[in-house]
Formats: structure tokens, C-alpha cells, sequence
């Protein structure tokens, strides 16, 4: 009776959850020429779980207790198919993720003949205020950096005009790290919450040198034209990679003060589920707008 009742337990123990503290791992790659693709987003919806893979195309996916053998792991990259496998498909290590080019067809761009007077804009907080409340890429149960890869802070910003969007700007208060790569994303909003991406670019920028103060992330090259009908936009840098100052480096911070007028939005992994709060990050974008 009481092998029984063992069998059953661990059969339904199974069926619930894969595993505790279980990693997969692999490489993502071009489907036709082999060639290795960096920070593609790796992660299982509303499951916690997720990260990027690193400049070789290598990916290290650590599972927890809520994750099933019949959850999707999901591969999205800018310019690719959308890949999707079960738990139960992938291998704890040696997997091979081929991604496919999309083919999409470029928006047509109307050049008017008429002159327009653009002014210069700012969207979003321009000040730091008086500094003492941060913004913190690090959580308590973080143990290492890693832990943080494809992790994603950012803003709500209203659009009220066309705008030709020129840099991004956000106040950095504390930086433990000689390197840190980020991704600038570009959402749209459906009912309070970032959902696809707005801006189909793949915009990495680097922190050098323990960097401290007011950052900017040039966008002239990628051309960003945001229509007036948007109306609001969830604007987001998504941690890539880190390189320590030291084994006790942990802190990356952006200045940020309480505002039940303003949404701040973030999530812990790709895929994950967002969350909002009720603050104002030292984060803005210098626009020229109709």
C-alpha cells in the first residue's frame, strides 16, 4: 500500500513540475548561414523564466518550481520567425535553435513637399529632483547578475505630435559595473500595458566605465517616427550583459520619485508578465515634432 501511494506521488509531482533548479541549455543560430545571433529573448510566458543569449549565440534558461513539462519555451529576435518548443522538446543541454529571416514589407514613407516647423521636444522627466528614491535593476533573491539578463525597466510616455525621435535619456545614480550592454524597446500600450513591439529595431547600447549621471542613447541612426495617433508608448531598456567591476558588484540604478500621475513600467524576464507602478523615472526623449 505504501509503494502505492509513493508511486502515485511522484507521478503527480511530475506532472506538476518539471523540475526545481534545472537549467537548458544551447545555441541560437541563423537558420541559413549557422551564424550565432546575440540577445535573442529566451522565456516562458508569466512564468518567470527567462534570459538572452550571450554574443556567441549561448543560452542558459533556469527553470523553477512553476514550470511544466508542457510549458513553451519561446525564441523572438527582431527580423526572425518566432520559434516555440515544449519543455518536453528540449534537451538539458546541446540544443540547436535555427531562426528563420521574416520577410516583412516596409510601411510606405510619404515625403510632403510642404515645409513643416518642427520644435524641439521633451517626453518625459528631465530632472533628477532631489535624488532619493532609485530605480534598481537588482532584486534581494538575485544571486548573481545573470540572474537579471533580459530584465526590463522603462516608461510610459505620451505622444501628442509626429515626432522625429533623436536620443534617449536617463539619470544613472549608482553603477557597480565597468560594462553593461541594454536594449531600447518600443511598445505599444493595450489596455494599460505594453504589448507588441512598436519599433521592429534592434537598438543595443553599452554603459562604459562605472558610468554615473545623465546617459544618452543616440537613435538618429535608426530613424524612430512616432505618429501622433499613437498617443502613448511604453519605452524600456532591457538588461543584455555586465561585466563587474568586482565579485561584489550588484547595484545599477536610474533616479526615479513617486507619481500617481505617471506609469513605470517593468518585468523580471522576457515573456514575463509586466508590472506597473506609480513612478517617474529621470527618463526622457529629445524629439523633433510637428
Amino acid at each position: 500500500m505504501k509503494l502505492k501511494i509513493l508511486i502515485i506521488c511522484v507521478l503527480s509531482v511530475n506532472a506538476v513540475c518539471y523540475s526545481q533548479n534545472k537549467e537548458i541549455k544551447g545555441e541560437v543560430r541563423h537558420f541559413e548561414d549557422n551564424e550565432p545571433l546575440t540577445y535573442v529573448n529566451i522565456g516562458i510566458a508569466n512564468k518567470t523564466v527567462g534570459t538572452v543569449s550571450n554574443k556567441n549565440g549561448l543560452f542558459y534558461l533556469s527553470l523553477n518550481e512553476k514550470v511544466k513539462q508542457n510549458d513553451t519555451v519561446v525564441f523572438s529576435f527582431i527580423g526572425y520567425r518566432t520559434e516555440r518548443y515544449l519543455i518536453s522538446e528540449l534537451n538539458d543541454k546541446n540544443n540547436i535553435i535555427l531562426l528563420q529571416p521574416e520577410n516583412t514589407e516596409l510601411d510606405e514613407v510619404v515625403v510632403s513637399s510642404k515645409k513643416i516647423k518642427l520644435k524641439s521636444k521633451k517626453i518625459g522627466r528631465t530632472s533628477k529632483g532631489l535624488g532619493l528614491t532609485h530605480m534598481n535593476f537588482y532584486s534581494y533573491y538575485e544571486e548573481d547578475v545573470d540572474d537579471r539578463l533580459s530584465k526590463e525597466r522603462g516608461m510610459k510616455l505620451k505622444i501628442r505630435r509626429n515626432c522625429h525621435i533623436k536620443d534617449l535619456n536617463f539619470k544613472i545614480t549608482s553603477n557597480d559595473f565597468t560594462s553593461l550592454k541594454f536594449r531600447v524597446n518600443f511598445y505599444k500600450i493595450e489596455d494599460g500595458l505594453p504589448t507588441e513591439l512598436l519599433i521592429e529595431k534592434n537598438i543595443v547600447f553599452e554603459v562604459k566605465d562605472n558610468f554615473l549621471g545623465w546617459f544618452e542613447v543616440d537613435l538618429e541612426p535608426y530613424e524612430i517616427y512616432l505618429k501622433e495617433d499613437i498617443e502613448d508608448v511604453a519605452v524600456t531598456i532591457q538588461w543584455l550583459e555586465s561585466v563587474k567591476k568586482d565579485e561584489k558588484s550588484k547595484y545599477f540604478s536610474i533616479s526615479t520619485a513617486a507619481s500617481p500621475l505617471n506609469t513605470a513600467y517593468f518585468r523580471e524576464k522576457a515573456m514575463d508578465t509586466w508590472t506597473t507602478g506609480g513612478q517617474s523615472l529621470s527618463f526622457y526623449l529629445n524629439a523633433m515634432c510637428e
